[in-house]
């Protein structure tokens, strides 16, 4: 018969409550979830163009959501979700390379934040400017 042994003692895997969130990993959280968010974006994109395919009265009710102060809050986040996402993928191709993984990736980090909320709000009184 086998004999039990006692708990070996070796070191715990670290979990949630011991890491203290940085910047870094901050912005792979938000990467994902930005991910995440083009989905629902596109499919709603694709609703807008069907709309527009099946003809006048379907795409008047769409365009009438997308003009509706939901819908422009739904493409402001669509607009951040896409510019922050492609500057998170700038940002990991750089990394990729070998460069930016010591203490510049802080800034790497904090310029895909800026970056993405600068570029959107600059899209947008663009976008209501030319209107």
């Amino acid at each position: 018969m086998a004999t039990l042994k006692k708990h070996a003692t070796r070191p715990l895997s670290p979990h949630l409550a011991i890491y203290r969130p940085t910047i870094t990993m901050m912005m792979s959280i938000i990467h994902r979830l930005t991910g995440l968010a083009l989905y629902a974006g596109t499919l709603l994109l694709a609703v807008w163009l069907i709309s527009a395919a099946l003809g006048d009265a379907q795409f008047a009710t769409v365009q009438g959501f997308m003009g509706s102060i939901l819908g422009r809050l739904i493409l402001l986040g669509y607009t951040w979700a896409l510019l922050h996402h492609m500057l998170g993928g700038i940002r990991h191709f750089i990394w990729d390379t070998g460069a930016g993984l010591g203490p510049e990736r802080y800034i790497l980090a904090w310029a895909t934040l800026i970056g993405s909320l600068v570029l959107t709000i600059a899209i947008w009184i663009i976008g209501y400017a030319i209107r």
